[in-house]
């Protein structure tokens, strides 16, 4: 039984969860990836592949093993598996799905052709004039159409505001299309979903806290009840991501939930591990049985037994790291149980960015109820901080 896992640069996620997972269901699994190198470590047989290009994919696996599920957790190449995974026959998701929720423009307007919910926004396509305070949803969020990590998002107030965003996004960001659209206040939410095609089952969700506008980089996340599940399940619906794992993030506004975007994959920067261990189970090996045909498991978990939080330590501006706390396991019989994986290392550079990409670390931590998290979180946060110079 042959996974083949398309990617593209290493994640923890691919790592530390999709492969050991595969391995414990007894796959063999090749990694397709336009940077073998970067694997030469990972134990898993791995074969240079344009995993952009659907074609590509499809010669790669016609001539080399049959396979048994065609499965990629990345951002970038959602359609471009799930058309393979069709080519061949395979339990997959919807490649226009893929498509419709990667394309921020294209998830408003699938959203709103349903009847799901309105959001003003405006397609901004490469060259296309800047609207003026009467054409634009002011005040706005501008961001790249297909973009991650929140890398060139940006609140603007007014139409001078938008026109120099747009501006420095298309000098970084040539040749890509850009969305403006309302700027939705509330509380910010996620769901996180997992579906086989026929049924999509309600995992649980988190609240998320952002650092200060105008920028919008995610610094906590901590378990919480759904409050729109219906909504956003609707919204998942009108899109057709139905398949696999997904992870929606959405706002609480004074008019009612509004989608922000659809993530067709599992939630990241350790909040997949966060949400295993929250929910007791095998997430990561449920996640690659759907994709090989067997089905949402039986027992997906109990509600979670106490409270979540995974904390991002954020650089507050560039330099040299100087200091970095050391990785952290729980030990057994901790009554919170604590981890703290490094993404930096003494040394590292570090431009400030307001994106994710300033990240230098991530605390994730389980307890009995919040106060008992949070006090172990602040404990360790403040006993042995990241030093940028």
């Amino acid at each position: 039984m042959r996974l083949y896992l398309t990617a593209l640069k290493p994640t923890d996620s691919v790592s530390d969860g999709f492969l050991p997972a595969a391995r414990a269901l007894g796959c063999d699994v090749t990694v397709l990836t336009d940077r073998p190198e970067q694997y030469a470590a990972s134990g898993a047989e791995t074969i240079a592949c344009d995993v952009r290009d659907a074609r590509a994919v499809i010669d790669v696996i016609a001539h080399h093993h049959p396979p048994a599920a065609v499965f990629s957790n990345s951002d970038h190449i959602q359609a471009e598996t799930a058309l393979a995974a069709a080519y061949f026959g395979l339990p997959g998701k919807d490649w226009r799905a893929c498509v419709a929720a990667k394309n921020k423009a294209l998830t408003r307007r699938r959203l709103a052709e349903a009847g799901v919910e309105t959001v003003r926004s405006l397609r901004l396509a490469p060259g296309q004039a800047v609207p003026g305070a009467g054409d634009a949803p002011l005040p706005a969020v501008v961001k790249p159409s297909q973009g991650v990590a929140s890398e060139d998002v940006v609140l603007v107030r007014d139409a001078r505001e938008l026109a120099e965003a747009v501006r420095a996004i298309r000098a970084r960001r040539p040749g890509e299309t850009l969305v403006a659209e309302e700027y939705l206040d509330g509380p910010l939410h996620t769901l996180e979903t997992l579906g086989d095609g026929r049924a999509v089952r309600v995992l649980g969700g988190f609240r998320t806290t952002l650092g200060p506008l105008p920028y919008f980089v995610e610094e906590r996340l901590d378990w919480a009840p759904p409050p729109a599940a219906d909504h956003v399940l609707r919204a998942l619906e009108a899109l057709g991501a139905g398949f696999g794992a997904c992870h929606t993030e959405y706002v609480m506004t004074a008019d009612g939930p509004r989608i922000i975007e659809v993530n067709y994959r599992v939630i990241g920067d350790h909040c997949d591990f966060l949400l295993a261990d929250l929910l007791g189970v095998p997430l990561f090996e449920q996640i690659l049985a759907v994709h090989l045909g067997l089905g949402l498991p039986a027992d997906a978990g109990g509600p979670a037994a106490g409270h979540g939080t995974a904390l991002s330590l954020v650089a507050e501006r560039s330099g040299t790291v100087t200091r970095t706390p050391p990785a952290v396991e729980p030990s057994p019989g901790d009554r919170v149980r604590l981890w703290h994986r490094p993404l930096r290392a003494p040394g590292d550079r570090v431009e400030h960015s307001n994106t994710n990409r300033d990240y230098l670390g991530i605390v994730r931590a389980i307890g009995p109820d919040r106060a008992s998290v949070d006090r172990a979180v602040d404990a360790f946060t403040t006993a042995d901080p990241w030093v940028v110079a």
